[in-house]
């Protein structure tokens, strides 16, 4: 039975990691202190709580179930307060991500994959980042993520810990059958936010600048489903498995959607109006980020078959309608 160690499975993606992991013949162990995850999709595999900061707690967890390589996605993930508090994001993602290296490297689990974000291209206005985009990030979560990327350059200099980074944009969409899906608390992302405008839990939804240079004065985005963004996981875990190189790979669609592209596309899915305000701008929004994915597609063999936007909605609706969102 081959173990692979899943901190943060408990969460959005992590969970659904998860899941194709067990699809894949793999048993993930979810390492999660539920502080942003939910015990009630853990579905696949066994469950230790624990920090990331406690590194006898890790170590037990190595030691317990000698996993062969580590997913890496738990992390605090809220731009917003990653700029007002920002200790609480270096100690939190960087020195847990320490934490989690060094137990690795002590328990000789030396194939790692790492959840880490287009925020550490930082504001690259209007172009299509690729994997060799100059990194800017912005704000202290951006700038925790790029830090552990560097880390992990270092650890398998001196340690030989082969890595694969995924650096991915809006991630969106549930599992298709429905056993788990997006839940934040509290919620930020647009999708949900819409589905529960339309559930009538929001008395509407409101749209953060309209004259931007866009076909609709809207932001753009760069959208890809939640099981295309974990069958890449699967992908780069099966690369290290192969002996194959560290790499980093963009994950995203190439393409992207206004914020009322995806308004529209989420009223035609439920047949339900979406009550809207128009507001101003928020700092730091850029008009159009879109990822270049060309080097997963060629090297992975990587294709998102399920990133459409009725696709995507269709998926987190269905996940909306079970109630499950609502715990």
């Amino acid at each position: 039975m081959t173990h692979i160690l899943v901190t943060g499975g408990a969460g959005y993606i992590g969970s659904h990691a998860c899941k194709a992991l067990r699809a894949a013949g793999y048993t993930p162990v979810t390492f999660d202190n539920l502080c942003t995850g939910w015990q009630e999709a853990v579905k696949f595999g066994p469950f230790e709580r624990g920090d990331l900061l406690d590194r006898k707690r890790l170590d037990e967890v190595f030691e317990k179930y000698a996993p062969t390589a580590v997913m890496h996605f738990a992390a605090l993930s809220q731009v917003g307060e990653s700029m007002v508090k920002p200790g609480l994001y270096w100690r939190n993602n960087v020195a847990g991500s320490l934490n989690l290296l060094e137990a690795a490297v002590a328990a000789e689990c030396t194939n790692f994959v790492f959840s880490s974000t287009c925020a550490t291209y930082g504001d690259q206005d209007n172009i299509v980042l690729d994997e060799e985009s100059p990194q800017h990030p912005i704000n202290a979560y951006g700038a925790s993520k790029r830090a552990i990327e560097d880390i992990l350059h270092d650890f398998e200099k001196a340690h030989g810990l082969h890595h694969v980074i995924f650096r991915y944009f809006n991630v969106a969409g549930a599992d298709p059958e429905a056993e788990v899906g997006e839940h934040h608390q509290p919620e930020t992302h647009l999708i949900p936010l819409v589905l529960d405008t339309i559930a009538g839990k929001r008395a509407s939804l409101t749209i953060h600048g309209t004259d931007y240079d866009t076909p609709d004065g809207t932001c753009i985005r760069d959208y890809v489903h939640v099981m295309d963004l974990v069958d890449a996981h699967v992908k780069g875990l099966n690369w290290l498995e192969n002996g194959k190189e560290s790499r980093v790979f963009n994950l995203g669609t190439g393409s992207g959607f206004t914020v009322r592209e995806v308004i529209d596309q989420s009223a035609h899915v439920t047949n339900k109006p979406v009550p809207v305000t128009e507001g101003p701008r928020r700092p730091g929004d850029c008009t159009c980020l879109v990822s270049g994915s060309t080097r997963a597609e060629i090297e992975l063999g990587w294709r998102p078959h399920r990133s459409t936007m009725k696709q995507m909605v269709t998926d987190a609706w269905r996940w909306h309608q079970t109630g499950h969102s609502e715990k």
